[in-house]
């Protein structure tokens, strides 16, 4: 989940392939004072496929009764116009502790552009984020990728789960997920076997992003839980790693109503073998969107859906960013009434903010979390991620 922008910006480089670093940093104290971080003011001008509720010319919409098929999902779908496979997950050598995120993005520009008989024909854009948290340290560390279809440069499979740019790419290998991603002071090269199946969110195959259409929805389902292993690269010296993973899925063609700004996602791996995804679409005028809502996973897998009214989200602090200016929460409280379950967020370092300038302009907060908290009266603790969107400017989905 992330805001799509700026793209034209690249469009006329005839060979793109490049990888933008930045340096690593050091966050600053946590703040507590405030109870709640307002979302701050639109920004920027709404892009066409955040407003329509209808896809461009050429691109499917979302409907309700989609048949999932696994692995056959895990596969692009270009006939939808923005997908993304979203891999977070906490890792351990040693003594040392790790988050990292690594996501792809794939945007549809124009179908028809893919029948041309040019193999420069721009037709669809690929970018990814690696993002890697130093939680024993207190650094935050991000690299960006993006490419073009053309010459095998980036792609994405319609056959097999198999997403790339250049030396960039997750994949399916058997049964075991592959993730490989090099830059200059970070890298990771994971193997992730899922321990649960995957967990379709919403109802009758669609999550909704809004309650007053239908139309602004996606098709969203993840594996909440998967073992790691393998290495992670910090500057020159690469270490063996193990931990756990989880995994969103997502293709749609509209994006998001008009009137939401952005959305807060809790992606919460429990140590009594549970999970809990929340996600907060925030309105333009405070309130929240009624179609927020979430998916709380047994230990055995099953798995119940939550509405907004099923849960309450609070943070408990904010933190401003130096980088772009934008006050985020830092720091929450979850409670899911139903299952007896009050937890606790913390972030492990306060400045996890991505605010990239180069090849596609995104603003947004996406860090690992320790959790504690209790349920049934009993102790819980985990890990967890939490994204921040539409903060620093509203979110656009979509050129």
């Amino acid at each position: 989940m992330t805001r799509i922008r700026g793209y034209l910006a690249f469009l006329a480089a005839p060979c793109l392939a490049a990888v933008w670093v930045w340096a690593p940093r050091r966050a600053p104290e946590r703040q507590t004072a405030v109870t709640r971080a307002p979302a701050s003011p639109a920004q920027g001008t709404l892009s066409r496929a955040s407003v329509s509720p209808f896809p461009p010319r050429g691109y499917r919409s979302v409907r309700p009764g989609y048949l999932y098929r696994f692995p056959r999902d895990l596969a692009a779908h270009p006939d939808f116009r923005t997908e993304w496979w979203y891999y977070t997950g906490h890792l351990a050598s040693g003594q040392r502790r790790f988050g990292f995120e690594l996501t792809f993005f794939r945007v549809g520009l124009d179908p028809r552009r893919a029948r041309s008989y040019s193999a420069w024909a721009l037709h669809t854009i690929y970018f990814a984020h690696l993002a890697v948290t130093d939680e024993t340290h207190g650094s935050f560390h991000v690299a960006e990728s993006a490419g073009r279809p053309a010459l095998g440069m980036a792609g994405a499979d319609t056959s097999r789960f198999r997403v790339w740019i250049n030396d960039w790419s997750a994949g399916l290998e058997g049964n075991t997920h592959r993730l490989r991603a090099t830059a200059a002071d970070i890298a990771i090269d994971l193997e992730l076997l899922p321990e649960k199946p995957p967990i379709i969110h919403g109802e009758r195959g669609i999550s909704r992003k809004s309650s007053r259409s239908t139309a602004y929805a996606s098709h969203y389902f993840s594996i909440p839980r998967l073992a790691a292993r393998g290495r992670l690269r910090m500057g020159r010296e690469w270490r063996p790693v193990t931990g756990s993973a989880w995994l969103d899925r997502e293709f749609f063609s509209s994006g998001l109503p008009p009137h939401v700004m952005g959305w807060d996602w809790y992606a919460l791996q429990l140590d009594d073998r549970r999970e809990l995804m929340l996600y907060v679409l925030r309105q333009s005028d405070g309130r929240i969107e009624p179609a927020s809502g979430g998916t709380l996973v047994e230990a055995d897998g099953s798995h119940q859906s939550l509405s907004i009214s099923d849960f309450q989200a609070e943070s408990t602090g904010a933190w401003r960013s130096p980088h772009s200016g934008a006050v985020y929460p830092s720091g929450w409280r979850i409670h899911v009434p139903g299952a007896n379950l009050r937890l606790t967020l913390t972030p492990t370092v306060a400045d996890q903010e991505l605010h990239l300038e180069g090849l596609i302009p995104v603003t947004y907060w996406e860090g690992s979390v320790r959790i504690a908290g209790e349920v049934l009266g009993r102790p819980v603790s985990g890990r967890g991620y939490v994204e921040l969107t539409g903060y620093a400017r509203r979110m656009e989905i979509g050129p």
